[in-house]
Formats: structure tokens, C-alpha cells, sequence
């Protein structure tokens, strides 16, 4: 594009066009207005959320739905430090997100001006790279590199801080078609060699298995995936995050493994020979005691080296682009069958299935059980849905419940578990793909971090439902407590906690109360009829578990 006159506030806008941005969430401040005010002249639709750590969800989210990074935007100080846990919630799960924020002007800087904060250095163990724009004329290389290397390599949040004064210059606008930056080579494909090391495990294994983390998601590789399982009759678990990157119905797959997995995955975890792991830190909330891989042959494929082998031993590394080297993988192999491992699974898999479906009969009573809930709930939503689910009892029954097709989507925080997720993670997730059906699944107390955000919702007429769990307590909190420290429960009551129904009411927001198993299905019903916002507040027994071992 040719060289254009306009005040770098301009051209920030300008250069989010050109990367085909559609929607920023964002709250305005004094030091982002020269921003905010050239936005009124683009197609471009700002969602003005009510807490600016939502607009990093949001954000996240969108990221999440459309694969692409997305932007928000914040003023200096408390404006700006508030994204940050959004920040680093993206971070630690690798969502591509541009975190803009205002900044006083340049003279002041280092001065403890009024809303100063040093934003870049308190976002920098959170971020890819930050940015502090100090000159006019850099603007559009500055905002080209930041996308560039927040969607590419691994995933993860760049920050463009940007002082109000340098927004009002004028510069000489040209946005760049390409960057090149000598230090950050993010590598795509894999090693050949390795990858024919990894196909020769593959065909020397009896009980392979594949774990498959949110790196598949990210990477688009849910196909490969499928192909690489049926192809080679491999089992396959998942991360947390990985949770869709198969079918949730999918024969071959046994289930989320790790703390809070179900019994099923976390046996073939342990009775593998040969564990491949796709797009997977293999954390500690995976795997919690590494050394049950002292038998086992592990190939790690990760798009960042600096996570193979960090947290699990690994005998074939291969660093590159997860659908890159699925692909390449598949190339190695030919047809096999590994029939006795999988009716072991298989069997597992129902015999651990007819256990939970009896306690759930046996403990039918007064209260709604959650995990018959969750379940009734995938009954009843379109195959292509995203349920986006907060921290805490809630996102375990989540997990471990959640039915998904191939276009199902399951969205939550893994790494960072920020409470208060759900609900802005849901506006931005249905803001990205409308023709989603899309459940915010909450806790009381994470609801109460959030609801704020139903405004949102409905000043922008986005069409997000809401199930908020009530149990009155912190319950993960309490179960740790009660497993713990000898029952001894310290600030885990919610007592004081509002009816949430008139809390929607007070939005304009219709909702019901579901008090037993035997409303939920139709309840469900209504709330997926329903084409605007819409908020179930589900009575859970207070002494419901999550599982925590």
C-alpha cells in the first residue's frame, strides 16, 4: 500500500484492517481516546465490556473460535493492569491475542504520572513481546510484527503500549505486506529422521497411545488427528485443553487424563508402551508423577521446543507445526490394528461408565446433579456448539461430562484456572461465530467475579446462554479444605450470594431455576429456544464433589 498521511491513532486502525479485524473489545480511558476516537470512522465494531480483564477473554476466545489473533484494548494504568491476568491467562493456555493499552504521554513516562504504570515490564513474563511504541514511524511495523508473532510458532499474547501524545502525531503511513525478524524463526515442519523414528516406534508398539493437548486445536490439526487414530487403531486421551480435538463420542477416545481425569485414561496412561504426545506440555496437572513413563517410550511433538521434555521424560523429540508433522507422520505409516489394547480400554471404559451412571441413580434426590445436567445439556444443544466453562467443582463436572461432535467446541482456563472466565470467554466466542450455539457453564463464585458482563451481552444483542451452578460455597476450595485440612473450612462460604435469577431480571434477562434432575432436560429446551440471553440457576447439593484425589 502507498505511503498515507494520518495521526498514528489513524493508523493503529488502519493497520487492524488491514490484518482483517472485525471486533476489538475494549474499555475506553483518557490515554486510548485518540484511538478510540479515529475507531468511529472504521467498519471495525468496538464491544464495550465492563471490566477490562474481560476484554482479554473476550478476546481469548475469539482468538480460540476463528484461529486468528484477536484485540483488546485498555487505557494506562489501573486500565492496563487489569488486562494482565487476562494476559497471562492467554499465555499459559497459548491464545494468540494483541493487548493494546494507552500510556501517558511520552514526557512524562518514568515519572509516576497520573494512571502510569509500566504495563510492558509488569506483562513481561506474560507476554511473547511487548512493545512500547517511542517512535511515530513505527507503528506499522510494530503492529505487523505483533501479529505475526502472537499467531505464529506457538501461540501467546503480544503487548503494543502506546503513549497518547505519540497517537496524536502524524507520521507517513505504509503497513508493511511482510516482516522479517532475524531472531524469531518459528519452525513449521518436522525433523525427517525423527519422524521415521517415531513411525518405527509406532510400529514396534503394542499399546500405543495418543494424548492430545490444545496445541492440536491451535494448530487446526483435529482432522490429522482423527486420521492418524483410525488409520493406526490408536487410542487417544486428552489434556483439559484438548478436550474436542476428537470427538468427545469418538470410539477411540477414553477421556481427559491427569488429577482430575476420569479412571479409563489415566490406566492407559500408566499401561501404555508408547505414549505420543500431540500439542501437549504434559503438565502436572496431566501427569502427576512422571516417573510412570520409566516403561514407557514417549515421542513429544510440540510446536515449542522449550516444552518437550520439560515437565515429562521424552525419547523422540520433534519440534514444529502440530498439523505439519501429523501429516508427515501419517506418510510414514501404512494400516494396523492393535485389538487387544483397545477392547481393554473398551471394557474399562464401560465398566468405570456403569459406575458413574449408578451413583448418579442412587444419589437422585432434592438437588440437581450436575454431571447428569452437563450431559442432558450436550443432549439437547445443536452439534455445533461451544460451552465455555469457568474454574472450580464446575469445570470438572464440565470435563469430564461434556459430549462433543467434531464441530463442538469446549473453552475454559486451563493453566492459569482464572476464575471468571466463562462468561466473557462466551460474548467473545459467540461474537466470533454467531451461528454457534454458545453456554457459559459457571459457579456461584466465579459467576460473581463476571455477571457484570450479561450487560455486555445484551447491549450488543449477543445471544450467549448462562448455567450458573448454585451450591453456596468455594466448593473446590471447601473439598480441599475438608480432605486436607481436617475439615476445617476457612472463607468458603457464599452465604450473602444473590438470587441470580433477578440478577438477570435486573439485565432484562429471562431465566428459571432448575431445583431437581427432573426439570433440567425442559429447562435446557427453553434456554436453547430462546434467541437472546437467557440464565439457569441450577440448585446443586452443597456437599457435591468434584473428585479431587
Amino acid at each position: 500500500m502507498a505511503k498515507e498521511k494520518m495521526t498514528v491513532a489513524a493508523a493503529m486502525v488502519k493497520a487492524l484492517e488491514e490484518e482483517g479485524i472485525k471486533h476489538i473489545f475494549g474499555y475506553p480511558g483518557a490515554a486510548i481516546c485518540p484511538f478510540f476516537d479515529e475507531l468511529l470512522h472504521s467498519e471495525i465494531k468496538s464491544i464495550l465490556v465492563r471490566h477490562e480483564v474481560n476484554s482479554g477473554h473476550a478476546a481469548g476466545a475469539y482468538a480460540r473460535i476463528t484461529g486468528k489473533p484477536a484485540v483488546c484494548v485498555a487505557t494506562s494504568g489501573p486500565g492496563a493492569t487489569n488486562l494482565i491476568t487476562a494476559i497471562a491467562t492467554a499465555h499459559m493456555d497459548s491464545i494468540p491475542i494483541i493487548a493494546i493499552t494507552g500510556q501517558v504521554i511520552s514526557s512524562l513516562v518514568g515519572r509516576d504520572a497520573f494512571q502510569e504504570a509500566d504495563i510492558t515490564g509488569a506483562c513481561e513474563p506474560f507476554v511473547k513481546h511487548s512493545y512500547l511504541v517511542k517512535n511515530a514511524d513505527n507503528i506499522g511495523e510494530i503492529i505487523k510484527k505483533a501479529f505475526y508473532i502472537a499467531g505464529t510458532g506457538r501461540p501467546g499474547p503480544v503487548l503494543i503500549d502506546v503513549p497518547m501524545d505519540i497517537q496524536k502525531q502524524e507520521t507517513e503511513f505504509e503497513y508493511p505486506e511482510t516482516v522479517e525478524i532475524r531472531s524469531y524463526k518459528p519452525r513449521f515442519t518436522g525433523n525427517k529422521l525423527q519422524i521415521k523414528k517415531a513411525a518405527e516406534a509406532l510400529r514396534n508398539s503394542s499399546r500405543p497411545l495418543i494424548c492430545a493437548g490444545g496445541g492440536v486445536i491451535a494448530a487446526g490439526a483435529q482432522e490429522e488427528l482423527k486420521k492418524l487414530s483410525e488409520m493406526c487403531d490408536i487410542p487417544v486421551i486428552s489434556t483439559m485443553m484438548g478436550i474436542g480435538a476428537i470427538s468427545t463420542r469418538h470410539k477411540n477416545y477414553y477421556g481427559m487424563l491427569g488429577v482430575f481425569g476420569v479412571a479409563t485414561a489415566k490406566a492407559a496412561l500408566e499401561e501404555c508402551d508408547l505414549l505420543i504426545a500431540l500439542g501437549a506440555r504434559m503438565s502436572d496437572r496431566s501427569v502427576k508423577k512422571p516417573e510412570i513413563f520409566e516403561n514407557t517410550r514417549v515421542i513429544h511433538i510440540d510446536v515449542d521446543p522449550a516444552e518437550i521434555g520439560k515437565n515429562s521424560p521424552v525419547n523422540i523429540p520433534i519440534v514444529g507445526d502440530v498439523k505439519k508433522i501429523t501429516e508427515q507422520f501419517i506418510e510414514e505409516l501404512s494400516a494396523m490394528r492393535h485389538e487387544e489394547w483397545q477392547n481393554t480400554l473398551s471394557r474399562s471404559k464401560l465398566v468405570n461408565g456403569e459406575k458413574a451412571d449408578e451413583e448418579i441413580r442412587l444419589r437422585k434426590g432434592e438437588y440437581v446433579n450436575p454431571k447428569l445436567f452437563i450431559k442432558a445439556l450436550c443432549g439437547v444443544l445443536p452439534s455445533k456448539c461451544v460451552i465455555c466453562s469457568d474454574v472450580g467443582s464446575n469445570q470438572i463436572w464440565a470435563a469430564n461430562n461434556v459430549e462433543l461432535t467434531a464441530e463442538g467446541r469446549f473453552i475454559t482456563s486451563g493453566g492459569m484456572g482464572t476464575m471468571g472466565y466463562a462468561l466473557p470467554a462466551a460474548v467473545g466466542a459467540k461474537t466470533a461465530d454467531c451461528s454457534a450455539e454458545v453456554v457459559a457453564l459457571c459457579g456461584d463464585g466465579s459467576f460473581q467475579m463476571c455477571f457484570m458482563e450479561l450487560a455486555t451481552a445484551v447491549q450488543h444483542n449477543i445471544n450467549v446462554k448462562v448455567v450458573v451452578f448454585v451450591n453456596n460455597y468455594l466448593g473446590m476450595v471447601r473439598e480441599l479444605q475438608d480432605n486436607n485440612y481436617g475439615g476445617r473450612r476457612t472463607m468458603v462460604d457464599l452465604s450473602g450470594s444473590p438470587d441470580f435469577l433477578k440478577i438477570a431480571e435486573a439485565y432484562g434477562i429471562s431465566g428459571e431455576t432448575v431445583a431437581s434432575d427432573k426439570q433440567a432436560e425442559e429447562a435446557v429446551k427453553r434456554m436453547a429456544a430462546s434467541d437472546k440471553p437467557y440464565l439457569l440457576q441450577v440448585i446443586v447439593d452443597t456437599n457435591e464433589r468434584s473428585l479431587i484425589e
